[in-house]
């Protein structure tokens, strides 16, 4: 597989409810994951795998991001979806999945909040919330 594609959040949760390999993967940080809420996979039968791609509050790069989807129980066979806020860092986090040798990498298209509204508000338009799948509070 060359690139990392696109599927949106319905199309994410539907893959993640069929494949009992697939791997739902939350590279925000860990300030976003516990102000904003993270996905909620308990219908399914499964937890999301948190690994930020950049450390807050400094936001640099995860240097250890690989390593960690491997003690995760990520493996080459398993197709990983990402999830950011917008789509953006999951892209990124996907396409170094690739060069690492996770080569089944799909970005969730407009993350978890999506886009902001006219109202200069996210998570009403598009993502993970607005698409009004199963989230929770940490």
């Amino acid at each position: 597989m060359s690139g990392v594609p696109d599927v949106s959040p319905a199309e994410a949760w539907a893959a993640l409810g069929s494949d009992p390999q697939a791997v739902l993967v939350d590279v925000r940080t860990d300030a976003e994951w516990n102000f904003v809420g993270v996905p909620d996979l308990s219908p399914l039968g499964k937890q999301v795998v948190l690994i930020p791609w950049q450390v807050f509050p400094g936001m640099q790069l995860n240097g250890h991001f690989t390593e960690h989807l491997r003690k995760a129980g990520v493996t080459a066979d398993s197709r990983v979806y990402y999830l950011c806020r917008s789509g953006a860092r999951s892209l990124a986090a996907g396409q170094a999945a690739q060069a690492a040798g996770f080569p089944h990498a799909f970005n969730v298209a407009d993350g978890f909040e999506g886009p902001v509204d006219g109202e200069g508000h996210r998570g009403r338009t598009a993502g993970w919330k607005a698409s009004e799948l199963p989230w929770r509070q940490r």
